[in-house]
């Protein structure tokens, strides 16, 4: 898709695509509307997490994805795989970056969001920016461009150092740049630019599980 032009509604009849697959692994690129893992409730049984078991059995939950991200989803084949790839992602070890399209053009071509995080209890799922109760939370953003459209736009590029809750959306929305089609941190109007959130984890590098090596996985963005 060219940028600027609208994206398409996501439909959760959207198949998911495998993108490689191995004795330790399976990456897969989830489609936005997705859940990754299952919710409460018959009606919320679907999930990428589901998707995969039925392909490949053996496939256990190592991260997750908010329903309207797409991208790229890891999965480690048993409990040896999951640990390892667990780990990784608890040390940091592994480096993810993401697009998005957002409100506004930002100043500068890139900046650090230094933010802490804490879950806004009277408003779960809702996540805030809390100095005192908030754990430390690091976004990294590039500007790639800015859009045509309606209102200013911009495309960026976004390496969380941290995997927090909603980070990513609330570290943006604080800084004046909610993500376009973002129901829960955009303004109405910011909301109505996009059929889905404008959010998508296009690239990461992790160390294989088998053996240490880089393993470098891309999921082509849809918008």
């Amino acid at each position: 898709m060219t940028p600027g032009s609208p994206p398409s509604a996501p439909s959760v009849d959207t198949p998911i695509t495998v993108l490689h697959a191995d004795d330790w692994l399976v990456a897969v690129d989830k489609p936005s509307g997705l859940l990754s893992v299952p919710g409460r409730g018959p009606d919320k049984a679907d999930c990428a997490a589901s998707r995969v078991q039925a392909l490949y059995p053996d496939a256990q939950v190592v991260h997750r994805l908010d329903m309207g991200t797409s991208g790229l989803l890891v999965f480690g084949r048993g409990p040896a795989a999951q640990r390892a790839l667990s780990i990784a992602f608890a040390g940091r070890r592994v480096h993810k970056l993401y697009l998005a399209q957002v409100a506004g053009h930002p100043a500068t071509a890139s900046g650090r969001v230094d933010l802490p995080l804490a879950c806004d209890w009277p408003n779960r799922p809702r996540q805030q920016v809390d100095a005192v109760h908030g754990k430390p939370s690091v976004t990294l953003w590039r500007r790639l461009a800015a859009l045509p459209g309606p209102l200013p736009a911009a495309r960026l590029a976004l390496r969380p150092l941290t995997g927090r809750s909603h980070q990513l959306r609330v570290h943006l929305q604080a800084i004046g740049h909610p993500i376009l089609g973002d129901e829960l941190y955009a303004p109405p109007g910011v909301q109505a630019l996009a059929p889905r959130l404008l959010l998508h984890a296009t690239r990461l590098r992790l160390p294989h599980p088998a053996d240490g090596r880089w393993l470098t996985l891309h999921a082509p963005c849809p918008f």
